[in-house]
């Protein structure tokens, strides 16, 4: 065996565990080799015993390592633990925890794991583009100088999602942007919105227009569902379909390009739900109002709820879709928002897409996983 190298802290014992197994020896073997109680070793190797000089000795004579490299993991070691009692090293992870959601981001892996509390905080800092912790890394939405949500400051993790999204968007190539191209897009999304597979060709539709499409999975408990965020290369619409089907994906599409077309800033949380336009920022209620005529022309809509309701029917939502040239679930997403019909209602007929749309575009989440640094 070589002269022992850390590439990681350990305690030493660890070390003399994997030496041993390699050998095929048994800890009570080590022990009538060293001339030592097997009672010993086992100390040595949990961890609660000190390699002494004496002990690194006779570890080196036994094993054909040097005593130096004993020593010198021994004191390493016991210099981790000491540093992991000391004074702030607790409020330094405090500060980072609350910084950023730190355990999802390293699952997710766009940060690197580490031991290590200044390792891990350059990496926060590198991933948010700030100099240090202190610093407020700000969102980069489409209208910066708006607000971000209307209801409470955005979470770490809704934070942090904007970040990768961004991130992530950098690696979507795409054409020039006009904001005057907004209704050249929706004019050509119209036609995919028939048949459930032809969410296949959105990514492809936006890039044209010179905005970026990507989706990333929402961190569990950020109910985000999109967002318009700004790059120096032009626009990006990001969402996590969080919500599994068509009529979600396509409000969800059609509310960021309302945002995108009057330049407004939100960030998208829980759009399904219902909420007093009293209270809702007049930018939302635009996007909200942009989202409902593009899929379905409300005076349509309303002759067709005058007409029918509350006898509604999945033939009739059939036909009337055929009328207004997109797939039932668009509909009935609209029926459910004006809460013509119940949520639970129809289920059959709102069709799961997250399968079709995640082949096609550049995806974080459910089950792929990109670079940290791309």
């Amino acid at each position: 065996m070589a002269t022992l190298k850390l590439a990681k802290v350990f305690p030493p014992g660890e070390i003399l565990r994997d030496e041993l197994e390699e050998r095929g020896w048994t800890q009570s073997v080590l022990a009538e080799v060293m001339g030592r109680p097997e009672a010993a070793v086992s100390e040595i190797i949990n961890g609660k015993r000190r390699i002494s000089p004496e002990i690194a000795e006779d570890l080196a004579e036994a094993l054909g390592t040097s005593a130096e490299s004993w020593v010198r993991m021994e004191a390493i070691y016991r210099q981790r633990l000491a540093e992991r009692t000391q004074p702030g090293i607790i409020s330094r992870r405090a500060r980072l925890y609350s910084k950023a959601p730190i355990k999802d981001m390293i699952r997710r892996g766009w940060i690197a794991p580490s031991d290590d509390i200044e390792v891990l905080e350059r990496r926060v800092c590198r991933f948010f583009r700030i100099p240090n912790l202190e610093d407020d890394p700000g969102l980069p939405l489409y209208a910066a100088k708006q607000s971000t949500s209307y209801e409470a400051p955005p979470t770490p993790a809704q934070v942090a999602w904007i970040f990768r999204a961004q991130r992530v968007a950098c690696e979507v190539p795409a054409k020039q942007f006009s904001p005057s191209g907004v209704d050249d897009v929706v004019s050509r999304l119209k036609p995919l919105m028939h048949v459930p597979q032809e969410v296949r060709h959105v990514p492809r539709v936006l890039s044209d227009a010179g905005i970026r499409f990507v989706l990333v999975e929402a961190i569990p408990g950020s109910k985000i569902d999109g967002a318009c965020i700004k790059t120096d290369e032009g626009p990006v619409i990001a969402m996590s379909m969080r919500f599994d089907r068509l009529d979600n994906f396509w409000y969800v599409l059609m509310h960021e390009l309302g945002h995108l077309s009057t330049g407004s800033a939100y960030l998208d949380v829980e759009l399904e739900k219902r909420r007093d336009p009293v209270t809702k920022p007049q930018p939302e209620q635009d996007a909200d109002e942009f989202a409902e005529e593009h899929l379905v022309p409300q005076t349509r809509l309303e002759s067709f709820i005058a007409r029918v309701g509350p006898l509604y029917s999945a033939r009739r939502i059939e036909a009337f879709s055929q009328v207004v040239q997109v797939h039932p679930a668009i509909v009935i997403g609209q029926l459910q928002h004006r809460g013509e019909v119940a949520y639970s209602s129809f289920r059959n007929m709102l069709v799961p897409i997250r399968e079709w749309a995640t082949a096609a575009a550049l995806t974080d989440g459910w089950g792929s996983v990109l670079p940290a640094d791309l």
